[in-house]
C-alpha cells in the first residue's frame, strides 16, 4: 500500500490528475491498472486524487502500461521525485493543522488568489503584532505562548510568496468590519496594521477592496473563502473555505463557478482600490 501523507503538495495533485488522464487515454479502467500493480482499485484512485504519495516503482509500471515513451516517462518520474519532496511549511508540522497544509501549498502554486474576508485582515497581509493579537484572542487549538509564536512565525513565512520574483496576484475584498474591529490591546497594533495595508496596496500585484456598510448585505456574507487559480492546465480553479475546526476544498465546476460569481458580484459593488485606500487612511487616523 502507498503511504498516506498529511496533505498533498500541488505537484502531487497535478501529477495524480495526469496519471488519471494517461490511464483513461489508454482505455484502461482503475481495476485493470490495479491488477498490473497487484493492488486494489482504491489504491489507484488514491494515487490519482493525491490522497497518497506517488511511489516511483508504481508510477514506472503504470507509465509503461499506459504506453508512455521512455523519455516522457523519465521526465514524469523526475517530476514525481520533485513533487514528493516536503514543502517548506512541513517544518511547522507541530502547529500546522492537517487540514490547512494543502491551503499553504495552493498559495505557493497559485498565480491568482482571490479572497473574501469578513472578520480579519487576511493572513497574507497581517503584521506580526496583529497576527499575534488575533491568535491570542482565543484561536481554537493553541494552548501555549510557544504554539502561538510558532504559528505567528508560519504566518510571516507564508507572506514570502508576495515578495518573490513572480508573485501571485492577490485580490482581496474585506468587509468594513475588518477596519472597525480593534485588534490588540494597544491601538498601535491596529494603526500599524492599517499602515501596512496602505503600503502593500502600492504593489501592482495586490488589489484591495472594501465592502462598505452603506452598501448593505451581499452574497458572500456567509463565511470567508479564497479562490486559487493556477498556471498549470491540469489544475482547475479551487476554493478554500475555513470553519472553526477544519476547512473545505472545492474543485467541482458548479461550486467554483458559484464562488467566482459571488466574488465578481462583490468586487463590482465594493469600494474600488482608491476609495478603499481613503477608507483605510481614515480608520488609521482614528487609532
Amino acid at each position: 500500500m502507498s503511504e498516506r501523507r498529511p496533505a498533498p503538495t500541488v505537484g502531487q495533485v497535478v501529477l495524480g490528475r495526469r496519471l488519471q488522464e494517461l490511464r483513461e487515454a489508454s482505455g484502461l479502467k482503475r481495476e485493470e491498472a490495479a491488477r498490473v500493480l497487484r493492488v486494489n482499485a482504491a489504491t489507484v484512485r488514491r494515487m490519482e486524487t493525491a490522497e497518497v504519495a506517488l511511489k516511483i516503482p508504481y508510477v514506472q509500471v503504470l507509465l509503461e502500461t499506459y504506453g508512455v515513451s521512455e523519455e516522457d516517462a523519465r521526465v514524469f518520474v523526475s517530476l514525481v521525485e520533485e513533487a514528493n519532496r516536503p514543502g517548506w511549511w512541513q517544518h511547522y508540522h507541530d502547529v500546522l493543522p492537517e487540514w490547512f497544509s494543502l491551503c499553504v501549498s495552493l498559495e505557493g502554486a497559485a498565480r491568482l488568489i482571490r479572497s473574501y474576508e469578513p472578520h480579519f485582515v487576511p493572513g497574507l497581509l497581517q503584521t506580526e503584532a496583529y497576527a499575534r493579537a488575533v491568535l491570542e484572542a482565543g484561536t481554537v487549538g493553541f494552548t501555549s505562548p510557544g504554539e502561538i509564536e510558532r504559528h505567528v512565525s508560519l504566518r510571516m513565512a507564508r507572506q514570502g510568496l508576495l515578495a518573490r520574483e513572480r508573485p501571485p496576484h492577490l485580490w482581496v475584498v474585506m468587509d468594513e468590519t475588518v477596519l472597525r474591529r480593534p485588534v490588540g490591546r494597544d491601538p498601535r497594533v491596529m494603526r500599524d496594521q492599517l499602515e501596512h495595508l496602505l503600503e502593500v496596496t502600492e504593489r501592482d500585484t495586490v488589489t484591495l477592496q472594501v465592502a462598505e456598510y452603506a452598501d448593505g448585505p451581499h452574497p458572500g456574507t456567509y463565511a470567508p473563502f479564497s479562490l486559487f487559480r493556477f498556471a498549470e492546465p491540469e489544475l482547475p480553479d479551487m476554493v478554500y473555505s475555513e470553519y472553526l475546526t477544519g476547512a473545505l476544498y472545492l474543485d467541482s465546476r458548479a461550486e467554483v463557478a458559484t464562488h467566482l460569481q459571488v466574488l465578481d458580484h462583490m468586487s463590482a459593488r465594493a469600494a474600488p482600490a482608491q476609495r478603499a485606500k481613503k477608507l483605510i487612511q481614515q480608520y488609521r487616523d482614528s487609532y
